[in-house]
């Protein structure tokens, strides 16, 4: 069974997607930290498609959710806190924009998914990755409510980020994403939409573990 989160940045979906996978038991799937995997990849490579694509090759990338976190590794090495340096966030949009990548990662989470049941989270699980999904949502939240949430997880770790900033990238991504080439953002015919704005975090979680819990007992 695979249920998918999908929306734009700063929506809740991370944070939401793990506390349900923990509060009815279930596996997660974290597709922005895949992304961010190979972006690392593409940051070895000097930014140079042609050798990117090569490393990529050559390499492994594996990984599992355990106590709360989505573990993450290239060739068995651990990188699941390089995956959050600002230096890949710089670029994770221009690398999850390329097709081939898009198409390396979607095959990634398809095989990962064949047995148990599994929550994901991105931005197009619902219409390229997983079409067929069990259940489908879309998380939208006012861009000044997802700024100020990114705003609070960040600024401990970035003391002069200021929240003009983040906004400030938050819609660049937006952008971005929802006139990329391939597999643009955008919400899935048959999801259920759930715009956070003014809902707090155990509202969100519960609501999706209500549509879960239904499907599992029936």
């Amino acid at each position: 069974m695979i249920t998918v989160i999908d929306g734009p940045a700063g929506s809740g979906k991370s944070s939401t997607a793990r506390a349900v996978a923990d509060k009815v038991q279930i596996e997660y799937l974290d597709s922005g930290a895949l992304y961010r995997a190979v972006t690392l990849l593409y940051i070895e490579a000097n930014c140079n498609q042609d050798a990117f694509f090569q490393l990529l090759d050559q390499k492994i990338i594996s990984f599992r959710y355990r106590n709360r976190q989505f573990h993450i590794a290239i060739d068995g090495r651990p990188v699941t806190d390089r995956v959050r340096n600002p230096e890949v966030a710089d670029v994770v949009s221009e690398v999850a924009a390329i097709p081939r990548v898009r198409q390396y990662i979607n095959e990634l989470m398809r095989q990962a998914v064949h047995d148990g049941a599994y929550i994901a989270e991105g931005r197009d699980l619902g219409t390229a990755v997983f079409p067929n999904a069990d259940l489908k949502f879309y998380m939208s939240a006012d861009v000044e409510e997802r700024a100020r949430r990114r705003y609070e997880e960040r600024k401990a770790a970035n003391p002069k980020l200021t929240l003009d900033e983040v906004r400030q990238n938050i819609e660049q991504r937006d952008f971005k994403d929802a006139n990329r080439a391939a597999d643009p953002l955008k919400k899935a015919e048959d999801a259920i939409e759930i715009d956070t704005t003014n809902l707090d975090f155990e509202e969100q979680v519960d609501l999706i573990c209500s549509h879960i819990s239904d499907l599992l007992d029936n």
